[in-house]
């Protein structure tokens, strides 16, 4: 459904992108993870095209994102985490702009609004960030389109609102969807984001279901700061240290995502190292 081949990009000051490469499947609601300034959000534009790469190819539903063709953009809801919204009144935004989606769901955008507890009596400019965000959240749901898009969709909302949202999208999604969401608030998505991109230095640098990284890594406590370079990665905490190592056993473990980006973005090469090994041996 998204194929990115040897993608290059970068502003005048800062490269981004370099032969970066990236495939999304339907079915699957994408975590992708990075620090800041990772070009996360970048990304984003770039599959929706609002970015044009400078090298390599972008491929989305089968159509070029950079010739903004008619049948794609039907097809594509991306929710920013910055928010634009007319001086309309829900209702007027909703006729204005569902038409552009003709798979949108308007009785699903309504039971969506109900869950969110949102105020419909207001410009959608009078709104809260919030409010907005929910709003938008709300639309992007039900616009039915094949690939959604959410940039930092948890940023704004109070403590109900992330519970609402997390409800909402474990209903929302369908098999031939790809929904991608960028965020730095791990915690909030966690349960819901998979597989797992990780985004460093301009690659894609680790790319995995959670089941298989479940199978692959394992998590715990220790005592004492591991020291003779076998932990994959390793923070002092109450009680000791929180180590990731790799799993020798058969059974998987529970994965803890903020570890696992730590990890990956730390010590790289070796956890990669340990997927690679798991390749080799499923080819043999």
């Amino acid at each position: 459904m998204v194929r990115i081949t040897n993608m290059t990009f970068g502003y005048k000051r800062q490269k981004l992108f370099s032969d970066l490469n990236l495939s999304l499947e339907p079915g699957n609601i994408y975590g992708l993870l990075g620090k800041n300034g990772a070009g996360k959000t970048t990304l984003l534009k770039l599959i929706s095209g609002l970015r044009l790469p400078q090298a390599g190819t972008c491929n989305v539903l089968g159509f070029d994102p950079a010739q903004r063709p008619a049948a794609l953009l039907e097809d594509i809801c991306f929710v920013s985490e910055e928010l634009h919204v007319p001086a309309v009144m829900p209702s007027l935004f909703e006729k204005l702009y569902a038409p552009l989606y003709p798979r949108f769901n308007h009785a699903a955008f309504h039971e969506y609004l109900d869950e969110f507890e949102m105020d419909v009596a207001k410009r959608l400019s009078e709104l809260s960030y919030g409010q907005k965000k929910k709003y938008l959240l709300a639309f992007g749901l039900a616009s039915g389109c094949r690939l959604l898009l959410m940039d930092e969709p948890t940023n704004g909302l109070d403590i109900p609102s992330k519970s609402q949202f997390r409800r909402l999208l474990a209903r929302a999604g369908a098999t031939d969807q790809v929904i991608l969401i960028s965020t730095h608030q791990v915690r909030d998505m966690e349960n819901l984001i998979d597989p797992i991109i990780i985004l460093d230095k301009g690659s894609i640098v680790f790319q995995q279901p959670l089941q298989e990284a479940a199978a692959r890594l394992r998590t715990g406590i220790e005592r004492e700061e591991p020291v003779d370079g076998t932990a994959l990665y390793a923070e002092k905490t109450l009680g000791g240290y929180v180590v990731m190592r790799r799993n020798e056993g058969t059974e998987e473990t529970s994965i803890d995502l903020e570890t696992l980006f730590n990890a990956v973005t730390t010590n790289r090469e070796k956890v990669q190292a340990v997927f690679a090994t798991s390749a080799a041996g499923k080819d043999a």
